[in-house]
């Protein structure tokens, strides 16, 4: 059945050009349909004509399919339909793009090849030019196929695993692009920042300026966001790096940071310290502080402390002269050659930080004046007290100088030309030098001085006096020596008597006539004939300076007189320990005091005191010399006491004062339990006396021969040896007396009588030896109880009386002022002096008085010299 075609307005409708699929781009390769459709005209019997004229191959038809399309297939593609003869108007071109395949591209997001293990990445396909086509899409991960067809690949939380090459293709229908080029992604672990700081100084000063940074390595490019230690540097936004400008000691610290990156943190870096310091003073140095003629001065500036090495060599050093610019050098070192005063600072960073000053250092040119210390007096030591001029004398030319010192003294001395010291210390003491600044031109000084020693000692001196002889003889003078140290010093002396004052329990001092101020060390008394005590002291400068007073010591006589007299009981020189012996003052005087010069050179008064006498239980240490001294200042006779330290030995019982000549003693041998013993040989200077034993030993008339050292053996054992002393009474006093009464002058010729028949006895004596008459001469000079010579027995076996060996005895040259303090029944000590011994021979060859002596050891040994202060016994 035909159907009619009916068209709105009468005409045909206007052919549309369609693509299927419908893509106006395709790629070469594919297939696309070219379709021509008339709207209204379905049904309708048409031929179709196409343009481009190619696709006009009969039959024609409503639409062109395209295989395998290549870019000649691009182009603009119109129809019209025909029916019958009629024919409708040309569509619209519809442009059809065939373009070469495209190449996918891999796409990070974000756009980092590296991210760090945890974070999140998306991996993206993207076709250039294939937007708007359905593509599906293929990837590969490193060498294997990943199941997502999508454009995208999100990893989250990305592990090292993940770090591998990725590439992708897309697929539209059934065809397919070429795989992409392949995108690496690194996952790495975060890497741990670090604190740097610019200027790379640990150590800055105040003000400086400093940046604190934090770098990532490797992290280059990516948004970090920074986290710091301490906090307060948190202050968003937080940066990379902290700019602290014009530093101050509150910036020091450690300093630590993190970065993170998207949500993920790097851990913390390591701390960093920062040193903020005060402002440092630059340190100028020189090798000298003059410039030697035709030489040259090295000054050398630095910075202490730098904190490295290498902070230290950034500075560079600023010099300057009497307060001017002079030159800038790095090194710090400069050598100058002209006087002034320099001083240098440092800088370092831009701008540049400037240290502080240094300390101004004078540089003296020399002139060829030299100084010379000198002292006056010029004594190699002073004392404390003493006054002294320290004096820098320059010579040559009519320059005037001010005048500097230098010395390692504690007390410094003016800038003048002399230092006088008017009460010198030991802080005065040490090396003294000096140079002269010339006045008219400040920065030219003389060369120093060479160094001049003052020594000051804070030790007042205290002579030493020695006595010559101790124990008086009859006619013989007494020599008094007084030594100091460095007698050649300008010492003078001044001599004094030792008077007793009991009250103080000590002595006070009396000048003795023309005994002020002698310029000889030693002064001479004549007519002494009692024991006394003497004391001398020196002095010198002006104002006159005094050493302390020597200790006292003391000449002794034997002799009882009258005004004060010394007795022992029992009337013995020798006891035994545990003895008890009593030693009483007699005389016209109520206060008394007991002296004792011990064998070890002490000085001490008797504690047990009853009245006038002293009571002794004796001991070893009881060993001495005794004497009175009265309230008034008199001495009594001074007598030896001999302890016998053997409990089984012998003592030698003989008197304690000098036998009157003419008159019998008798001496005898004792034992401790056993007071009468016979069968004793007795022994006179070391002689046997006799070679058969007895009981005592008598002399009925004692002459001056007689005198002399003894000591008695029995059982083999011997006594220590004691000294008896023969008192010779002159004619000149049996006369006086024998012209007051008819009994005196039978008296006196009783003992003139008496005198003849031991002459005669002498003379007999003489001629049994060649050597007696010489002998008992030498005795009468010195065999005194004291006498300084040594007692003994010379080789001549045929007679009694020969003259003494050497080491007999000991001899004591002084004694000094007593003090009393407590303590016990025994002898408190004090510093002992030494006693020097002579020995008899060698003063008899010089014919000279000679040291007293005090005869204590059994050995014969001698010990000690001269004592200090005594203490009571």
């Amino acid at each position: 059945m035909d159907k009619s075609i009916k068209w709105d307005s009468g005409a045909p409708p206007k052919p549309t050009v369609t693509l299927q699929p419908s893509w106006t781009q395709i790629y070469s390769g594919e297939t696309v349909t070219v379709r021509c459709e008339i709207q209204g005209g379905e049904g309708a019997q048409w031929t179709y004509e196409w343009r481009p004229a190619k696709l006009n191959t009969p039959p024609t038809s409503n639409e062109y399919r395209i295989i395998r399309a290549a870019e000649s297939d691009g182009g603009g593609y119109s129809c019209r339909g025909r029916r019958s003869s009629s024919w409708t108007e040309w569509s619209d071109i519809t442009l059809l793009k065939v373009t070469a395949p495209p190449k996918p591209t891999v796409t990070l997001q974000p756009s980092r090849t590296q991210i760090y293990s945890g974070e999140t990445v998306t991996v993206r396909c993207e076709i250039q030019g294939g937007e708007g086509a359905q593509w599906t899409y293929e990837w590969r991960r490193g060498q294997a196929s990943i199941r997502p067809t999508s454009s995208e690949y999100r990893i989250i939380r990305a592990a090292e695993s993940d770090g591998v090459g990725y590439s992708c293709r897309g697929r539209r229908g059934s065809f397919y692009t070429q795989w992409s080029d392949i995108t690496t992604l690194r996952v790495t672990v975060p890497t741990k920042p670090t604190v740097t700081l610019q200027p790379s100084w640990t150590q800055i000063y105040s003000g400086e300026t400093v940046t604190v940074r934090c770098e990532i390595q490797g992290g280059e490019g990516a948004q970090w966001t920074y986290g710091w230690r301490p906090a307060k540097l948190n202050t968003p936004p937080t940066s990379n790096e902290y700019r602290i400008i014009r530093a101050a000691e509150s910036d020091g610290g450690g300093y630590s940071c993190r970065g993170r990156r998207s949500s993920s943190w790097t851990e913390w870096s390591d701390i960093t310290l920062l040193k903020v310091t005060a402002k440092p003073k630059a340190e100028l140095r020189a090798d000298r502080t003059a410039v030697p003629v035709g030489g040259s001065v090295t000054l050398t500036c630095s910075v202490n402390p730098s904190s490295s090495s290498s902070s230290s060599s950034r500075w560079k050093y600023y010099w300057y002269r009497d307060g001017k610019s002079f030159q800038p050098v790095t090194n710090g070192q400069i050598s100058v050659s002209e006087g002034g005063l320099y001083s240098c600072r440092g800088g370092r960073g831009e701008p540049v930080y400037y240290t502080e000053d240094s300390e101004s250092v004078r540089i003296d040119t020399t002139a060829s004046n030299r100084p010379v210390v000198t002292l006056y007096p010029n004594w190699s030591e002073i004392y404390r007290g003493e006054t002294i001029t320290v004096r820098c004398e320059i010579h040559g030319g009519d320059t005037e100088w001010d005048y500097e010192w230098e010395t390692n003294s504690i007390r410094k001395p003016p800038n003048q030309n002399e230092y006088r010291i008017r009460s010198a210390s030991s802080s005065n003491s040490g090396n003294y030098r000096c140079k002269g600044r010339m006045k008219s031109s400040q920065h030219k000084t003389t060369e120093w001085s060479d160094s001049v020693t003052l020594t000051v000692s804070d030790n007042k001196p205290r002579p030493v006096l020695t006595v010559s002889p101790s124990w008086l003889s009859p006619g013989a003078s007494v020599t008094l020596n007084c030594q100091v140290e460095h007698p050649s010093a300008g010492w003078s002396f001044y001599w004094y008597k030792a008077v007793p004052d009991l009250s103080e329990k000590s002595s006070s001092y009396e000048l003795l006539p023309d005994g002020s101020g002698t310029a000889q060390d030693s002064y001479i008394i004549h007519g002494q004939t009692h024991t006394a005590g003497y004391v001398c002291r020196a002095g010198r400068g002006d104002p006159e300076y005094h050493t302390d007073h020597s200790q006292p010591k003391f000449v002794w006589s034997a002799d009882v007189h009258s005004a004060a007299s010394l007795t022992v009981s029992p009337d013995r020189v020798q006891h035994f320990t545990s003895d008890s012996v009593s030693l009483t003052c007699e005389g016209n005087f109520t206060e008394w005091r007991v002296r004792k010069f011990s064998e070890d050179g002490r000085l001490s008064d008797c504690r047990r005191m009853t009245g006038s006498t002293c009571n002794i239980d004796t001991s070893e240490s009881d060993t001495g010399v005794y004497w009175c001294e009265s309230g008034s200042g008199e001495f009594s006779s001074a007598v030896n006491i001999t302890v016998q330290n053997d409990g089984n030995g012998p003592i030698l019982v003989s008197p304690v004062h000098p036998v009157t000549e003419g008159a019998s003693v008798s001496l005898s041998c004792s034992l401790k339990t056993q007071k009468i013993l016979s069968n004793v040989f007795f022994y006179h200077n070391d002689k046997l006396i006799q070679n058969d034993p007895r009981g005592e030993l008598k002399i009925s008339a004692v002459s001056k021969s007689d005198e002399g050292f003894y000591k008695c053996q029995y059982s083999g054992r011997e006594s220590a040896q004691s000294w008896m002393s023969v008192k010779v009474i002159s004619a000149a006093v049996s006369g006086a007396d024998s012209s007051s009464s008819p009994v005196w002058l039978m008296v006196g010729l009783v003992c003139g009588v008496s005198l003849i028949i031991i002459l005669l006895l002498l003379l007999y004596r003489c001629r049994q030896s060649k050597y007696s008459c010489f002998t008992r001469s030498i005795q009468s000079e010195s065999h005194s109880p004291g006498s300084s010579t040594n007692h003994g027995v010379n080789q001549d076996e045929t007679h009694v009386y020969d003259s003494p060996q050497h080491g007999t005895a000991d001899v004591y040259e002084s004694v000094t002022q007593v003090k009393n303090r407590n303590g016990s029944d025994e002898y408190e000590n004090v510093t002992s002096s030494i006693i020097e011994f002579k020995d008899l021979r060698r003063k008899r060859e010089h014919d000279t008085p000679e040291q007293s002596a005090v005869y204590y050891n059994e050995d014969g040994t001698h010990r000690y010299r001269g004592v200090s202060e005594g203490y009571s016994f």
